[in-house]
């Protein structure tokens, strides 16, 4: 069987394809621009990162998986928080409002064949107190998460709606990730 790849830092998605029992051979992390190109629509910018990741990991004969996930009000893509301040600007806008996530991967076949899905999945906040958000702020994980939040950790107490993916929320759509690893002809 050919070797498996992740292309990507992110150790959620290391932990997610860990839940299915997949253990890539390898991580590599890819090193690309992910600046988002003006009036790019977050779907359209979320498959673009993938494919763009996906290009830039060299591995003949192996199955490369990469992707991207984006947190979107309307057509604004929120960014990967970096400061505090980042983070509560997205909590602000975020709370008592539902938002798009569009989780983009692409996977890449030993005989060098491309398969990619979108997946958008439509999360909901309920309204935050005051006393939540300083709380969640002060906890330190919104950093570098897109949309300055984490579904799968403290944040969960904020969702009040969720349809779709949570795995493609976390950052890899697993179900749809599975589908494209088979067609390509990727067996366990």
């Amino acid at each position: 069987m050919a070797d498996l790849i992740l292309a990507s830092s992110s150790p959620r998605r290391l932990d997610l394809l860990r839940q299915l029992g997949i253990v890539p051979d390898a991580v590599m992390s890819p090193d690309i621009d992910e600046t988002p190109h003006k009036a790019e629509p977050p779907r359209l910018y979320a498959a673009r990162m993938a494919a763009e990741k996906l290009a830039s990991v060299t591995a003949p004969g192996a199955f490369v998986i990469a992707a991207d996930t984006v947190v979107a009000l309307g057509r604004r893509i929120l960014p990967k928080t970096e400061t505090e301040a980042e983070a509560r600007r997205c909590l602000d806008l975020l709370a008592g409002r539902r938002h798009r996530v569009h989780s983009a991967v692409a996977v890449r076949g030993p005989d060098g064949r491309i398969a990619a899905r979108n997946v958008m999945t439509t999360v909901g906040f309920a309204r935050l107190d005051r006393d939540a958000a300083e709380a969640y702020l002060a906890s330190g994980e919104w950093r570098g998460k897109a949309g300055g939040y984490a579904i799968q950790g403290r944040a969960a107490g904020f969702v009040d709606f969720l349809a779709g993916s949570h795995s493609g929320v976390v950052g890899l759509p697993l179900h749809e990730t599975l589908n494209l690893l088979r067609g390509l002809g990727w067996r366990a």
